[in-house]
């Protein structure tokens, strides 16, 4: 396939109208024929620009309520015939079949009509047919026929033209066709998703992921890999939706830490009062509430500051200027908050590397969402974690029972402790946590590492006494054994939040018993790897 291919009759029919009559002017203008259906036809009328209507090529009127207009042998011939086979160019003559060079298509707006909540027979009459085939049939023929799905391309289409005498190249056909394969695929994944969840399919036979270039990036999580950002249409707030107001364009380790960051901050609804959580390398490195958020930060920092440097700052709340003066001591890499206040955004504006987004708005944490994780040979998919705890589900398992700041703190700890790596462990005094141990193959080293830094950070403040002592600790997973438990005790701990159904639940119980610890069970538990 080398030859340039002029294009001489182009079928218009979109769903989307943005930009069309733009290109029905560029296309005309070059002399091209146009074919159009219904409400295409109709727009491009209106700017004055002459159209044959499809039904007048195919001798059929679109009927079925526009169901069935394109699906005929005189428009799928038109598309599919291969100009330099003799038969088949017999068989356009013998039937009346014209040539179609180009076709521009964009299809019924099913995604957006899922998002709006639209009901099931709603859903399903805004699933194109019509389009995909004739796509998949240019595509198919990109040998000799050029293909648009995407408005972006309408400029690309022209340009090629103008570089041709009006005809387009091989290279730019073959990329189109790529993109229109790659358009149909994502649009019956988009289906083939809704309506396993709306008939309640809970694992599919076949499951299909689909998702829209973001950002094309410099490298992934080291130099030598290469990565790029996928969008998946989910109107979820959070980095993929927000506004990048200043700063470098966010790179592959920036958007996973952030999107971290911004899910745990989450888990504290700002009715409630301020809270920020600063991230670092995914996991949690002070997560803290305060009377004002730029209280709320200071104590996230006071719990690991030499962490905090270069890490992702996250808030319930709108970023206020004193916050921001505030975050603005240190290097930061990212600030994301439902709102940045205009004085805020002034204070970083000397910080040109800082990234700095407004989200409109914080994720539902309970929403009900998927993951997914690629391993060899196939995906894993699971629910998002969207576990929730209140009073009424703690059991007290200890001969004493929490006081009300205990269990105030072994809440919030449990909400940190969720979004922390496995093993993890979470000390928490005062609503701000004091320790965090991530990532650890054992629950007793996880235990000791957060107590080593917060010994490490009270010395750095001029503390006598580890910020742990009086504190509680949340464990993701139960206790194996009594040893982290006692751990924690001597770190100053005084009560422990845990999920609980180990086999030797009752060995741990009489460890925290005898060292006078008060200890609740969840009845969850919250692995993150």
């Amino acid at each position: 396939m080398t030859e340039f291919r002029p294009i001489r009759r182009a079928l218009l029919s979109v769903s989307d109208k943005e930009g069309l009559v733009d290109l029905g002017r560029g296309l005309a203008s070059r002399g091209v024929e146009l074919l159009s259906t219904g409400g295409t036809a109709h727009t491009l009328r209106q700017a004055g620009l002459e159209v044959i209507d499809v039904s007048e090529v195919t001798g059929f009127p679109e009927m079925m309520d526009g169901r069935v207009k394109t699906l005929h042998p005189k428009v799928h011939g038109g598309l599919l015939a291969l100009r330099d086979n003799d038969e088949h160019v017999a068989a356009m003559t013998e039937h009346g079949i014209v040539e179609i060079d180009l076709l521009v298509v964009n299809l019924y707006p099913f995604e957006a009509t899922v998002a709006k909540g639209a009901d099931y027979d709603t859903c399903i009459e805004n699933i194109d047919i019509g389009g995909p085939a004739m796509i998949r049939a240019a595509a198919k023929n990109h040998a000799f026929v050029t293909v648009v799905v995407d408005v972006q391309d309408y400029e690309k289409l022209l340009g090629d033209m103008d570089q041709h005498d009006g005809a387009t190249c091989p290279k730019f056909r073959r990329k189109l066709a790529q993109i229109a394969y790659a358009r149909t695929a994502a649009y019956d994944a988009a289906v083939s998703t809704w309506m396993a969840q709306a008939i309640g399919v809970e694992t599919p036979r076949r499951r299909a992921v689909a998702g829209t270039l973001a950002q094309t990036m410099r490298y992934g999580e080291n130099p030598h890999q290469k990565a790029a950002f996928y969008k998946d249409g989910s109107s979820r707030p959070g980095v993929a939706t927000a506004q990048q107001l200043q700063g470098k364009e966010l790179s592959y380790n920036n958007i996973n830490d952030t999107d971290a960051a911004f899910e745990l901050v989450a888990e504290f609804d700002p009715a409630d009062g301020p809270a920020v959580a600063i991230i670092k390398h995914a996991n949690p490195c002070g997560v803290a509430r305060g009377a004002t958020l730029a209280e709320a930060y200071s104590r996230a920092f006071d719990c690991d500051r030499t962490s905090a440097f270069g890490g992702i700052i996250a808030l319930n709340q709108t970023l206020d200027v004193e916050t921001a003066r505030e975050i603005a001591e240190i290097f930061t890499e990212v600030v994301i908050a439902p709102q940045i206040d205009p004085d805020a955004a002034a204070v970083f504006a000397k910080k040109k590397n800082l990234r700095l987004l407004s989200t409109g708005g914080l994720p539902d944490p309970r929403a009900v969402a998927t993951t997914i994780r690629q391993v060899s040979g196939g995906y894993l998919v699971q629910d998002k974690d969207t576990g929730h705890i209140s009073l009424d589900d703690l059991k007290v398992v200890t001969k004493r029972a929490p006081t009300d700041e205990e269990l105030r703190d072994l809440l919030f700890a449990w909400k940190v402790a969720k979004h922390v790596k496995s093993n993890a462990i979470v000390y928490v005094k005062d609503a701000a946590t004091v320790g965090v141990g991530a990532g650890q193959m054992s629950r007793v080293d996880s235990t000791r590492i957060a107590a080593r830094k917060s010994q490490d950070m009270a010395e750095a403040l001029g503390l006598a006494t580890p910020l742990t002592h009086g504190s509680v600790v949340a464990s993701d997973a139960f206790f194996p054994f009594p040893d982290g438990l006692l751990t924690a005790a001597e770190a100053g701990a005084t009560a422990v939040i845990q999920p609980g159904g180990s086999m030797r639940d009752d060995t741990v119980i009489a460890a925290a018993d005898e060292a006078g610890i008060a200890m609740v069970f969840t009845g969850m538990r919250h692995f993150r790897h």
